[in-house]
C-alpha cells in the first residue's frame, strides 16, 4: 500500500486553519488584520463555514479575537505582558551589554557590525521573521561575555518569552527596524570607544524601549474603538519606561 493512501485528506476547515496560521506565524497577516470571511473562502474556494471553523480554532488558540461590529482579526499583543517582558529585558540585557563590553574582542565586535549589515541589506527587500533572528544574533554577541551567570539567565529567558509572546515584533512596525539597524552600529561604537558602562547600559535598554514604545503605538493605533480606554493606563505606564 503506497503512503500516498496512508496520508490522512484534510478536511476543508483543516485546509482554512492552515491557510491562515501560516499568514500568521509569517507575518503576512500581522496583529489586528481583519480576517474577512467571504474574502478568504474566495481565496480558498470554499463556502464561508470552514472559514469560520478554522477561525473558531484560532480564536480558541488566542491568535484570532471576535469584536462585536468589528468581526475577526489576528490578536493584538498581549500589552501588559509584552510591556513587562521588555521592560525587564530592557534592564537585564542593558546590564548584561555593559558587563560584557570589557571582555568583547575585536573580532567579536567584527562579527557583530557583520551581522549588523547583513539586517541592514534585509531592510529592502524585508522579511521580519530573518530580520529578527539576525537581530537576536547580533545582541547575543554583546550580552553572552556577561561575567554574570544569573543575569546571562535573566536575559535568555527574557528572549525566550518573547517568542512566546510573538516571534517578530518587526513584522507590524518595519519601520522601527532601520531605526534598529542604526542603533547598533552606535552601541558596537560605545564598545570600541571603551565607554563608560554606564553610557554603554542606557544606550543598550533605551534601543530595547524605543521598540517597545513603537509596538504599543502600533497596538494603539489598531485597536477597537471599545477596547481604547481600557488599554490607556497600559500606554502611560509605556511613555514613561
Amino acid at each position: 500500500m503506497s503512503t500516498e493512501r496512508l496520508r490522512p485528506i484534510e478536511s476543508k476547515s483543516q485546509q482554512a486553519y492552515r491557510f491562515m496560521r501560516e499568514r500568521i506565524d509569517d507575518g503576512r497577516y500581522v496583529p489586528g488584520f481583519r480576517l474577512v470571511l467571504g474574502q478568504i473562502a474566495r481565496e480558498l474556494d470554499v463556502s464561508v463555514v470552514p472559514v469560520r471553523e478554522a477561525i473558531r480554532l484560532l480564536e480558541a488558540e488566542g491568535l484570532v479575537t471576535f469584536e462585536r461590529n468589528v468581526g475577526a482579526q489576528v490578536a493584538l499583543i498581549k500589552e501588559t505582558e509584552y510591556l513587562h517582558t521588555m521592560q525587564t529585558l530592557a534592564i537585564v540585557e542593558g546590564a548584561a551589554t555593559a558587563f560584557s563590553a570589557p571582555y568583547l574582542t575585536a573580532p567579536q565586535l567584527e562579527q557583530a557590525r557583520e551581522i549588523n549589515e547583513r539586517m541592514r541589506q534585509t531592510l529592502d527587500d524585508f522579511d521580519p521573521h530573518r530580520f529578527t533572528q539576525l537581530n537576536l544574533e547580533f545582541h547575543a554577541v554583546l550580552f553572552e561575555e556577561c561575567p554574570n551567570p544569573h543575569i546571562l539567565d535573566l536575559v535568555h529567558r527574557g528572549w525566550s518569552r518573547m517568542k512566546m509572546l510573538r516571534d517578530s515584533s518587526f513584522s507590524f512596525v518595519p519601520g522601527r527596524a532601520r531605526e534598529s539597524v542604526e542603533e547598533h552600529e552606535r552601541l558596537i561604537e560605545l564598545v570600541e570607544a571603551g565607554a563608560d558602562p554606564l553610557e554603554i547600559e542606557l544606550a543598550a535598554r533605551r534601543h530595547r524601549t524605543a521598540t517597545l514604545d513603537a509596538v504599543l503605538a502600533y497596538q494603539s493605533a489598531h485597536r477597537p474603538p471599545a477596547a481604547t480606554d481600557a488599554a490607556s493606563a497600559v500606554a502611560a505606564a509605556s511613555a514613561t519606561a
